[in-house]
């Protein structure tokens, strides 16, 4: 079971998750999420894991893509805090990856474009 709370301040909109973090409550979440994004007003869009005991590959990606969105996190456990830096480092790693390959695509149409 998941619980989620919205939590509204001048600065933020908070969404405060407690329980597990797994099918079919995933779904959940990401209704909840457009729900608030929809919402924000220019605030922060803060996700408060603090109370969450068990987080699925499917939670996991559902989080990584309120990282990509531009949530910020509130974690106090070992659990999501572990999650969330492992997510963080997996987002830098897509992104370098994905810089690589535009910079290889780019090189590779510079060379036949010039090599005439």
């Amino acid at each position: 079971m998941l619980r989620i709370s919205v939590i509204d301040s001048r600065a933020e909109r908070r969404l405060v998750l407690e329980g597990k973090l797994v099918a079919p409550w995933v779904a959940e979440l990401r209704t909840a999420w457009k729900a608030v994004n929809g919402e924000i007003e220019g605030r922060a869009l803060v996700v408060d894991l603090k109370n969450v005991c068990v987080i699925s590959q499917e939670g996991e990606n559902a989080l990584l893509e309120l990282i990509n969105a531009g949530a910020k996190f509130r974690c106090s456990g070992v659990l999501s805090k572990h999650v969330i830096q492992e997510l963080r480092r997996r987002r830098k790693r897509d992104l370098n990856k994905s810089i690589q390959e535009a910079h290889s695509r780019v090189q590779d149409e510079q060379g036949q474009k010039f090599s005439c």
